[in-house]
């Protein structure tokens, strides 16, 4: 395409993406950088059940045209929150993302995620068979049709990123998230997720390993609860197969899990999310929060003694986005950098890494 002569550096697809992003940064604000750092849950709703853990007690009202000027990381479920027309759906995320781009000074879409483990999480969209399926057909050419033919119908709507596969090797039936997993077989379940983030990937969706690490593994099989459970273990059995994905798949995300192992919460555990995955297994995407997950590190775990904490954490330990919408992010993650609790160098790699995500996908081209 032709590109006019003042096109600024980061919307030029003829300079490198790493230039580009390298120019785009140095460019931002700090709250321009913080604000590519979260997402927004626009289409929550306090009436019916809840879609995620503890939604009504966290959720908190978040005003757009207060947000939007400094720009926005990620769009919540569009689609999955509550039942909508596809077509009707499309357009909506359409001129949501207009509004996002003219609100913002360099024009930056935000990202759009959905869940997809058994097909797009959507009204009207195909459900295909849940994971335990998947595993017992000990098919992986099937599963990676499966999965390109999910993210086809996630990037026809506008749709950037799907919340699957989930690589929790599960062994106590009493787990209420069984029906998510793949099988109780650690290379059973790499095999199966690789082939799964190989479909999704080759639909251009960026695909995201969950929960990074030992979810499925809690005490007594209750949901959040601390994992007992020691290194060999957690080695061979919980970890395997998220490191046969990541060396093998060209996954893009990582969602971390809500569990702590030996005292130490996944969102806040700087050896698993920054020295096993990055520095070890060679991941270079994005780490991004399971909804509320850092708030939790406040809430629940104990460990943090304020939501500036949780944050400051959070990103020290390697986490780059907070899901599903703003919360510990915002004005705490502000005042914590102002007080200077948590370093702005924190920040900078953190929206590098959102950046050229965001890059990768075109949305940082000129329009």
């Amino acid at each position: 395409m032709d590109i006019a002569p003042n096109t600024a550096i980061w919307n030029d697809p003829s300079y490198d993406l790493a230039t580009r992003v390298d120019a785009l940064v140095a460019a931002m604000t700090l709250p321009e950088k913080i604000a590519q750092l979260y997402g927004v849950w626009v289409g929550a709703s306090a009436d019916g059940g809840e879609v995620a853990p503890y939604q009504h007690e966290m959720e908190e009202t978040v005003d757009l045209d207060a947000l939007l000027p400094t720009g926005l990381g990620q769009l919540t479920r569009p689609f999955g929150t509550a039942p909508v027309d596809p077509a009707l759906g499309a357009l909506s995320l359409l001129r949501t993302q207009q509004r996002i781009v003219e609100a913002n000074r360099f024009g930056i879409p935000a990202l759009a995620h959905e869940e997809c483990l058994a097909g797009f999480a959507t009204w009207g969209a195909t459900a295909y068979p849940v994971p335990l399926s998947w595993g017992a057909t000990f098919d992986p050419e099937l599963i990676r049709r499966m999965a390109a033919a999910i993210g086809a119908d996630l990037r026809r709507v506008g749709v950037h990123q799907g919340l699957a596969p989930v690589l929790d090797v599960v062994r106590d039936a009493r787990w209420g998230r069984v029906e998510e997993t793949v099988g109780e077989d650690p290379y059973l379940v790499g095999t199966v997720a690789t082939a799964y983030v190989q479909g999704l990937e080759s639909a251009g969706v960026v695909a995201t390993l969950k929960h990074f690490a030992g979810y499925s593994a809690s005490r007594a099989a209750r949901n959040h609860a601390p994992v007992g459970m020691g290194p060999r273990e957690r080695a061979d059995v919980m970890l395997l197969p998220f490191e046969m994905a990541v060396r093998e798949s060209g996954v893009r995300s990582v969602m971390h899990a809500y569990t702590d192992t030996d005292g130490i919460p996944s969102a806040a555990d700087e050896q698993l999310l920054t020295g096993l995955l990055r520095d070890t297994w060679g991941f270079t995407g994005t780490v991004v929060a399971d909804y509320f997950g850092i708030a939790f590190l406040h809430t629940l775990h104990g460990v943090a003694g304020s939501w500036g904490e949780a944050a400051g954490a959070a990103l020290a330990a390697g986490v780059d986005v907070e899901l599903p919408t703003v919360k510990t992010f915002g004005k705490p993650l502000r005042a914590a950098l102002a007080a200077g609790d948590v370093p702005e160098a924190l920040i900078d790699r953190a929206v590098r890494r959102v950046l050229l995500q965001k890059g990768q996908l075109g949305l940082l081209d000129a329009g």
